[in-house]
């Protein structure tokens, strides 16, 4: 069988990769008592006096809701809530597998910004924290500012931030293999939606020198018509010799490519124009950018990709189950970007200057020190930018 088929197969056998199970017995009438009716009543009791203590007395503490409309689903687009379940219930087994986090699939029949909000804010006192999965673009942008401002638990886009973290460990471990400082690149990255802009935030914030962005009609340049609000705002702090034209035009002599566009839209003429030592992170998945073969043999020195079948891997998977962790064990109010900087350092720190090549800049999905790493980094930038609660 192939992949697919194999997967499909599973879906069948399984009807389901998730389940609830207990963590007590009721094997007589007194465990009946104490984990349901009467005994019970005195753990509701002190969470009425206090909302905290539901961190306390229930599973609430280990706890994430995984949220999508179904609109922008794995590379499938807009099929539906109920059509994006499997994603989401494979994105709560990452939870678990790599985070130990407990995670619920929450599949909203809306399209609805407003409804949405509502519907996520009305449920957060169930939850740890808030993933939100597989929402397109410009709505994903809006849907998690409001959740931001009218809820107490930690709110994260994965396929903004969780991207974003993995993207810049990567960067800065190629930077580190050949030699060069971030502050002195000029980046370029095709694709100016949720992933995009969040990826360019995330190194400007971390140094970089210059970013050009692109999208389907060119590169982003301040005062054009055509940029949405987000990209508007990205405009502000990007490209600012106002270059213009096209993504070959942006690519000359660049020194970073970061895709998060559509496959096959590079060729070897544009990252051979590229700067000498010349990264290229093509990530359109299944089908990148420019295949890696073709990407090296046109001169570039380090090539990742999404892929698990090539070498670099950039996985969101390293980011978010060990960034949910340590928000969690210190009960954060929110993920910052000091929080999100720990994790891309600590990531990228967990290859020595030893172990550091062309074909190995960012750790494997299953190094078993990845979770407790980012856990560990992201729970100290909490509690040191005042985000942690305990």
């Amino acid at each position: 069988m192939t992949i697919k088929e194999e997967s499909l197969k599973l879906h069948y056998d399984l009807k389901g990769k998730i389940e609830m199970k207990s963590r007590v017995q009721v094997k007589s009438s007194h465990d009946l008592a104490l984990a349901y009716t009467p005994g019970v009543a005195e753990a509701c009791l002190e969470i009425e006096k206090n909302n905290d203590l539901s961190y306390e007395l229930t599973r609430r503490w280990n706890t994430v809701a995984v949220v999508t409309d179904g609109t922008a689903v794995l590379g499938l687009g807009d099929i539906g809530p109920e059509a994006g379940m499997p994603v989401m219930e494979g994105k709560c087994v990452l939870f678990k597998e790599f985070g130990g986090v407990d995670a619920i699939p929450l599949c909203i029949r809306s399209k609805d910004t407003d409804e949405i909000v509502k519907t996520v804010s009305l449920l957060a006192g169930s939850f740890g924290g808030i993933n939100l999965e597989d929402i397109a673009a410009p709505r994903c942008f809006e849907i998690e500012d409001k959740l931001k401002k009218c809820c107490d638990i930690p709110v994260f886009h994965d396929d903004q931030h969780g991207t974003a973290v993995v993207v810049l460990a990567a960067v800065l471990n190629a930077l580190k293999c050949v030699g060069k400082d971030i502050k002195n690149v000029r980046a370029v990255i095709n694709g100016a939606g949720s992933a995009g802009i969040a990826i360019g935030k995330l190194m400007l914030g971390a140094g970089l020198g210059e970013l050009i962005m692109c999208d389907k009609n060119g590169i982003i340049c301040e005062g054009e018509d055509w940029l949405n609000p987000a990209q508007a705002e990205m405009a502000k702090v990007t490209n600012r010799g106002k270059m213009k034209g096209k993504l070959a035009d942006a690519m000359r002599g660049a020194d970073v490519f970061v895709g998060v566009s559509g496959p096959g839209c590079v060729n070897a003429e544009m990252v051979a124009s590229m700067a000498e030592n010349s990264i290229m992170f093509p990530m359109a998945n299944p089908v990148p950018e420019i295949m890696p073969d073709e990407a090296l043999k046109a001169g570039a020195e380090i090539v990742g990709t999404g892929r698990s079948d090539f070498a670099n891997q950039i996985n969101n998977v390293l980011v978010f189950p060990g960034l949910f962790r340590g928000a969690l064990d210190v009960r954060a109010k929110e993920i910052n970007i000091e929080m999100k900087m720990a994790a891309a350092y600590a990531l990228a720190g967990l290859i020595s200057d030893e172990e550091l090549s062309p074909e190995y800049i960012i750790p494997k999905a299953f190094d078993e020190r990845v979770g407790k790493t980012v856990a560990a980094a992201v729970a100290k930038a909490a509690r040191e930018s005042g985000s942690a609660r305990i």
